[in-house]
């Protein structure tokens, strides 16, 4: 895949940054690391602005995070009661969800927003959770521009060497996702222990 994308940013520009980076924040895994570099190198040749690729970017992290926290959101809770049975998530598990984004929504959705892996799919509990339009959005942008930014300068310094961006976060993605696993599987115990805790009380 990284070809095709590589060949698509290089002739859709902007355009195509943001399209890939809303592709990418509603859950679809096409690489930041990859596209916003690409953009930063493309800026080091006068192509593209580096303003305008951090911009498109953002923006499409925007549409994308909006779209899968709007689904998320409106279908989640419901597929959770009907199916989560099946996979033992069920009501308490929502109301834990709700707590937790409650109290740190703002500063989880924020760190999400900065890690491999997790930041594509930070949107989905975000929305699950019954979270406010206002502060998600806040908390996404807040982390989407610092990003964007550092993705897109590494590409400018980079120039044609753009894609050792990618060789260098790569290391980064598998704790970032097993720390993400961890916090679900500690969310989920916490929610069983909590349920007993009212029942047994």
């Amino acid at each position: 895949m990284t070809a095709p994308l590589i060949d698509l940013v290089a002739k859709g520009g902007l355009a195509a940054i943001l399209v890939t980076m809303a592709a990418e924040s509603a859950g679809i895994p096409i690489s930041s690391e990859i596209v916003v570099p690409l953009g930063g190198s493309l800026a080091a040749a006068g192509i593209l602005p580096l303003a305008g690729v951090v911009l498109a970017a953002t923006v499409g992290n925007l549409v994308g995070s909006s779209i899968a926290f709007a689904l998320s959101r409106r279908y989640g809770p419901a597929l959770v009661i009907r199916y989560g049975r099946r996979v033992g998530l069920d009501q308490r598990h929502l109301d834990l969800a709700g707590r937790f984004f409650a109290r740190w929504g703002l500063p989880a959705v924020f760190a999400g927003r900065l890690l491999p892996v997790v930041r594509t799919y930070i949107s989905f509990p975000a929305g699950l959770s019954g979270m406010g339009w206002a502060p998600f959005l806040l908390a996404t942008a807040a982390g989407c521009v610092p990003w964007n930014l550092g993705l897109a300068c590494a590409g400018l310094l980079l120039g044609r060497q753009y894609g050792e961006v990618e060789h260098a976060l790569g290391p980064f993605v598998a704790p970032a996702a097993i720390a993400a696993g961890a916090l679900l599987v500690l969310g989920y115990a916490l929610g069983r222990r909590a349920t007993e805790g009212r029942a047994n009380g």
